[in-house]
């Protein structure tokens, strides 16, 4: 138990230095473009690791559970970028993260899984924590955006909470195929959407290395949260693994050299007391 809830911490930094890669990406080339091009690299980690986990394809329910994992992960990574660009960072980054810890958190429920009291209220203070680390100050000029964004965050948040579910679903017994399978599909689904939307597969060749950066530890995330799912709950794994957002704030202070509002550190620490009593059980 307490090795699959280090593991589901570990991809949770990863979640969140992938995405903070993203976005730096996506400040300098379009969006989709340097989503499609992330996913790719990824796929083409995830094959080349493949031998490394000697297994065979899953079954045919298996199979769906990962085709499900890439259609909703492409979509709601796909979808947080979007939202990114026509909305309020802090309107989406918060609504995105609660969504997709409560989404596996009732399918956990669901299905039977009784967390105790201290877990449970971890869980809530997770929640909240999320909710606290994401807000940050936005440039002005986009009301416009506001109400779209919003929707745009809540499909956003599903999206990446079935995510969540439909590859806990899909297990590990099979290795790394649920991932290949997974990223394949998002990659294929994502690289149709834009050629229906006539945006380039390209990025700048500066940005190249942060968009390979950005796929590489999105793919290695997903690894380590399969694992993590495998030998423990689903609610307090994707819990802990949707806490991402704390890692993309605190890279964005060392790197960027933003400054954390009060507000972001309170939830900093909410963040550690969640954790605290999530593994404590």
């Amino acid at each position: 138990m307490r090795v699959a809830l280090l593991l589901a911490l570990i991809s949770a930094v990863f979640y969140g230095t992938a995405d903070f890669l993203g976005g730096l990406a996506a400040r300098r080339a379009a969006a989709l473009s340097a989503t499609v091009v992330a996913q790719g690299v990824g796929l083409l980690v995830v094959v080349l690791a493949l031998p490394l986990f000697p297994a065979g394809p899953p079954s045919l329910n298996g199979g769906l559970w990962a085709v499900g994992a890439g259609a909703t992960g492409g979509t709601g990574v796909a979808l947080l970028y979007y939202g990114f660009a026509v909305g309020r960072v802090s309107v989406v980054a918060p609504v995105t993260a609660v969504c997709s810890i409560t989404i596996p958190v009732l399918v956990a429920v669901s299905l039977g899984e009784r967390p105790g009291p201290l877990a449970l209220a971890g869980i809530a203070i997770a929640i909240a924590s999320v909710a606290l680390i994401s807000r940050h100050d936005d440039p002005a000029g986009k009301p416009e955006g506001h109400d779209r964004s919003l929707v745009i965050a809540l499909a956003s948040g599903v999206a990446i909470g079935a995510f969540f579910v439909c590859l806990a679903r899909a297990g590990s017994a099979s290795g790394l195929w649920p991932l290949v399978i997974a990223r394949a599909v998002s990659t294929v689904a994502l690289a149709a959407a834009a050629r229906l939307a006539r945006v380039p597969l390209v990025v700048p060749r500066a940005v190249v290395p942060v968009v390979v950066a950005c796929g590489a530890l999105d793919v290695l995330a997903n690894a380590l949260y399969l694992i993590a799912v495998r030998e423990g709950p689903l609610g307090l794994v994707a819990t802990l693994a949707s806490l991402y957002p704390a890692s993309t704030v605190l890279l964005a202070r060392v790197v960027l050299g933003e400054r954390l509002r009060p507000v972001q550190s309170i939830g900093l620490a909410c963040a550690a007391a969640a954790i605290v009593m999530i593994t404590s059980r």
